[in-house]
């Protein structure tokens, strides 16, 4: 099993330019210092770049939640009182739908899929 991960890093070096015996010796350096650091890098492309920054994404979860929750209050606040069930229920769904349907639209994925996924 460890030789064939040396064999899958080397092969990953020489479509890279160097020649079989250098990425060999370069594979087996750098699995010596960080084996999984190398692996993630080289053969699935995780780097420092592309990990999550923590406070960034608490603080975005954050606001959505509160913007989330804040739509919905503001359908109580100025729904007609006889109304407030039906005004609530359809509002959500559509505080729901639209997210969907705009992540779906910039991803290019189905927008439909994208409304029934985030709404049901």
């Amino acid at each position: 099993m460890v030789k064939d991960e040396y064999r899958e890093l080397a092969n990953i070096y020489v479509d890279r330019g160097p020649d079989a015996a250098l990425a060999q010796q370069v594979a087996t350096q750098l699995m010596a210092h960080d084996a999984l650091g190398v692996h993630a890098r080289d053969e699935s492309g995780i780097t420092d770049m592309l990990s999550a920054k923590l406070l960034q994404a608490e603080f975005a979860s954050a606001i959505s939640f509160a913007l989330g929750c804040l739509l919905p209050l503001l359908i109580v606040v100025f729904a007609p009182v006889d109304q407030l069930i039906l005004f609530v229920g359809i509002g959500s769904l559509l505080f729901l739908a639209t997210p969907g349907g705009l992540a779906a639209r910039v991803g290019g994925a189905n927008v439909i899929k994208g409304i029934v996924r985030m709404t049901f």
